[in-house]
């Protein structure tokens, strides 16, 4: 267990990390359960391409294929979920407390930031961030941390916190786990993450496929990413039961050693290709701005669009 980390304490069997290796079993499908969360497929439908779905479908026959056994495993909450903000509520509380431990804990800080304010403050008259075409409205914005006002350590966290583990725990997809008694439930990778993350249960992600070659380029809200566009892959992640990792390993490598989707595309990000990238960002900013058409600032986007930036489900679905 990390003393730095309270949850590692709940490990079972005294802390010991399972053999992960061992848990790659190409049979790990026959005579197990697994579910599928066809709820949240239809509430969040606008979320997913029939590409996609195509996938998904054919991933579940394979898997059916390979001796499971299908079951329907729906997360009863998730429909009162889309219109909750507990969530919001303990993100928000966690990241002010924590903020400002972190900071307090630098050896070096030679800005001296030292909470969400001086944070806030800084972002607004550093350049390089980008203020205010990169706005700080999570923070400072209607629903913002720092509009909030209250953290982990309020009477109020507390309430809020257990709805979290409701719409996460029983109405999610420890409940679906249960009810159901499967061992791991399916979804497509961009529907995946949201629920099992208000419980801190584990998600394993495997390559299911790819756009196909004529799919129409989208680009992100900001229009400086591409959202989905040919050849561009997609995943297949099953979501199990927390500390439930081995298992989840097991059903990932059956699935994707029957289909190594990883094969269909060549592949662009090339071993010379990150080492060129690398030196690129050694490079000293004022250079890299002349020798590339790229706007800068793009790691601070792609964050973004992972979820860092937004501030509603929908908009976090929609990454």
């Amino acid at each position: 267990p990390d003393p730095n980390d309270n949850y590692t304490s709940a490990i079972p069997n005294n802390g010991s990390v399972p053999d992960y290796l061992a848990a790659l079993n190409y049979e790990s499908f026959r005579g197990a359960r697994i579910g599928v969360a066809r709820n949240v497929l239809d509430i969040w439908a606008k979320y997913t391409d029939a590409p996609v779905v195509a996938a998904f479908e054919t991933a579940i026959a394979q898997i059916k294929a390979a001796g499971a056994t299908i079951v329907d495993a729906n997360f009863t909450a998730f429909e009162a979920w889309q219109t909750d903000n507990n969530e919001t509520l303990v993100l928000n509380a966690d990241f002010l407390a924590n903020l400002k431990t972190y900071l307090s804990e630098l050896d070096y800080n030679p800005n001296n930031v030292t909470d969400l304010a001086s944070v806030n403050a800084f972002t607004h008259h550093f350049p390089a961030e980008d203020y205010p075409d990169r706005d700080t409205a999570v923070w400072d914005g209607p629903q913002g941390a720092w509009t909030q006002g209250w953290d982990n350590t309020d009477p109020r966290f507390w309430a809020a916190y257990q709805a979290n583990l409701y719409f996460g725990g029983e109405g999610g997809i420890l409940g679906a786990l249960e009810r159901t008694n499967t061992s791991a439930v399916l979804l497509p990778t961009q529907l995946s993450p949201s629920v099992p993350a208000l419980v801190g249960s584990p998600v394993v992600t495997v390559p299911m496929g790819f756009y196909p070659a004529n799919w129409t380029v989208t680009m992100n809200r900001r229009r400086t990413l591409v959202s989905s566009g040919p050849n561009v892959p997609f995943g297949l992640s099953f979501m199990g039961a927390k500390f439930s990792e081995a298992e989840l390993l097991g059903f990932a490598y059956a699935y994707e050693q029957r289909t190594m989707h990883r094969n269909e595309e060549e592949r662009v990000c090339t071993k010379a290709w990150v080492l060129r990238c690398e030196e690129f960002e050694r490079r000293p900013r004022e250079l890299r701005e002349r020798e590339t058409p790229i706007r800068m600032g793009w790691w601070d986007e792609m964050k973004e669009e992972k979820g860092e930036g937004v501030t509603s489900k929908e908009d976090m679905a929609e990454t």
